[in-house]
This record gives structure tokens, sequence and C-alpha cells, in this order.
């Protein structure tokens, strides 16, 4: 197997990956694949945005082929990222905010994007907190997150942190008030269609990971609310699936179909889970979302699909295909947990039902 060494460095002012591997016309083409990858003549290598989504992407294209190994960094030391290990005071910031995210009650997975979002903050800016002020948060945004190229989310995910932690945090010259977060993205979400959904769940022939794959795009569930399930919220007589304590802490109820139940049944009557509905190699240990993530890939594998699908796109498809099917937009939000009508809308853009209908003026010439 051949391994990519990959390095950092700043290439026509901006911040990119090189990439150095021994010549295979097989890897170069994958490489290629990946979003804005580009040859140089004077560095005589491949090399790509330095981002972790193309990192990834990276890593999925050339899974078989090649191993990712990390060589130098050759940025300047602004661009470089903060030591792993906090200072004393810093973990003392980190320890206070965290315990106050949990008396409000946030989300484990909440609490520990703020928690490393302020601390990524804080240890780059490398100030007493009561010394930071507003042009520290400018300056980490403008030679940290735009200068690495990092996502329009990771950007707002610090934006947020640090806002919450100075409402909290009095004698501090940081206003929050003046503080904008940047203009939102507009993306639409990724869609399979109802051939590629099939084809992905058979090519599965495990039982559990057949069902789990399939209870995401039958129900629209979100990763964590397919984990968090327990036996008891199967209600087979009245086929309903009872989703507890989701996203905003709501609950909410989805319908479930005959087919569902069955594959549910099957399931349960081999492997007998005890607390999770879907558990680990341990009785009682919750699957794990990793593991979850691996048995996607595989079976993006087997059923020959190239697209670096996410979990996620299974629930996508779900909203879409319903809307496609005629079902109204209010009921499509509340089987989708969403708080607002708009979050639901963005799917009237990926729906191709009534696109497919309009003809171009191109076919009348």
């Amino acid at each position: 197997m051949q391994t990519i060494v990959t390095h950092r460095i700043v290439h026509q002012k901006m911040p990119r990956l090189v990439l150095q591997f021994a010549y295979d016309s097989t890897l170069i083409e994958k490489v290629k694949q990946v979003k804005d990858a580009r040859w140089s003549q004077s560095l005589r290598s491949w090399h790509i945005p330095l981002t972790s989504e193309a990192y990834e992407q990276l890593k999925e294209l050339t899974l078989g082929l090649a191993q990712l190994q990390k060589g130098e960094s050759r940025l300047p030391l602004e661009m470089k990222p903060p030591k792993d290990q906090p200072t004393p005071e810093i973990a003392a910031t980190l320890n206070d905010f965290t315990r106050y995210l949990e008396q409000r009650r946030y989300s484990p997975r909440t609490i520990q994007t703020y928690e490393h979002s302020l601390r990524q903050f804080l240890q780059w800016i490398a100030k007493p907190t009561d010394a930071i002020t507003n042009a520290d948060l400018e300056r980490f945004n403008h030679h940290y997150i735009l200068a690495n190229s990092y996502s329009f989310a990771f950007q707002n995910q610090v934006i947020n942190a640090v806002k919450l932690y100075f409402k909290t945090f009095y004698g501090s010259q940081f206003n929050v008030e003046m503080v904008e977060r940047p203009r939102r993205e507009h993306r639409l979400p990724n869609v399979l269609s109802k051939e590629e959904v099939k084809a992905i769940l058979e090519a599965i022939k495990n039982v559990k990971h057949k069902t789990m794959l399939s209870l995401i795009y039958a129900c629209g569930l979100r990763r964590s609310e397919l984990l968090n399930l327990k036996p008891a919220n199967i209600d087979s007589k009245r086929h309903l699936l009872y989703i507890a304590n989701a996203k905003g802490k709501k609950d909410r109820i989805v319908p479930i179909s005959d087919k569902i139940i069955d594959m549910l049944r099957a399931y349960y009557s081999t492997y007998r889970p005890k607390i999770w509905l879907f558990e680990g190699e341990r009785v009682g240990e919750q699957y794990s979302e990793t593991s979850l993530q691996k048995v996607l890939k595989m079976a993006l594998r087997k059923a020959a699909i190239k697209k670096t699908v996410t979990l996620h796109w299974l629930r996508h498809s779900y909203a879409t295909h319903l809307l496609e099917a005629g079902v109204d937009l209010r009921f499509i939000q509340e089987l989708l947990g969403h708080k607002s009508s708009k979050t639901t809308e963005i799917y009237t853009h990926v729906s191709t039902k009534s696109l497919q209908r309009i003809k171009s003026p191109f076919d009348d010439m």
C-alpha cells in the first residue's frame, strides 16, 4: 500500500496541504477528485486545501490504496494550531464554562463542541481572559480561521462559544453585543435517489446493520436519535416510534410501517438487546457512532456508490422523498423535529419532481 506524506505549507499566499507519494496513475486519479486539488510545477507535487473537509475527502477517496502520514508543518506562526495542552489558567476557565453549560442542561455534544471551540480561541490568543477584546476575536478569525480556510460552521461555533462565555464573565473588555456572525451559507442538503438508498440497504447482509440504516431512512432519524433509542420506544401496536429528548430537548413521534416492524422483530429475536435498542459488542453498551459510520462506508463500497455519503444524507433523502410524494411541508417539519418551518423549506430546493416538468427554451430551438 502506498503512503501519502502530507505537509502543511503556504503556497501562493494560501494555506495548502502538499501530498508527496510515489507515482501511481490510479492514486493520482483519486487525488484529482478532491475539491480544488491542483498540481504545482514548482513544488513538483499535488496539493489540496488545508481544510478538514478536503483531508477527509482525500482519506475517503484513497481508502484501501494509500495510508496518510503527517509530515512537517511549514505554516507561519499565526496560522499554526494552538498547543494541545492548555495552561492551568485556561484549564480552570474551561472547567468553569463546562460546569455552567451542564447547569444550563446543554447536551453533551454541544458542551464538547463549545468547550473545544473556546479552548482553541483562548490558547491561540494566549492572553489573560480579562484582557481579551473584540479585536482579539477579529484577529483569530482572520489569521487562524480564514487563513487556514476553516469552514463557516467552525467559525460560527467559535463565535457561539466565545459570546456565551463572555456573557457570564464580568470585568472583561470584551463587548458581546459588538460581535457579528459571518454571513450565513445557504447550502442545499445532499440527497440520494430512491434507487441509491435501496442499493445501499440491499448491500448489507448483517441484520443489525441493515436494521439501523433502514430505520434512519424510514423515520428520518438523526444519528444520535437512532443510537439513543430503547426497545420501549417502539409501539408496534400503534405503529409509532417515540423519539425522546432529541435535538433542542424535544420529544416527537414518527410513524413506522409494517415492513420496519417486521425488520425490528427479526433483529430483536436475534440480538435480544438489554438496555439500548442497538448495542455494541458488550451487553448493555450503546452502539458507537464510529461503528455506525463504518457500517455505512462498508455498504457504500459494496453498493459501488462513489459519493461521499454521510448518515445525515439518509435523513435528507427521507424528507425530500416525502415532499416529492406529496406530503405537506408542515407534516414533514413535525416528523423531522424542526423548530422552524424555514429549516424544512430547504427541501423544496432539492425536490426534482416540479423541476423535471420545466421545459428549457433551448428545446424549442
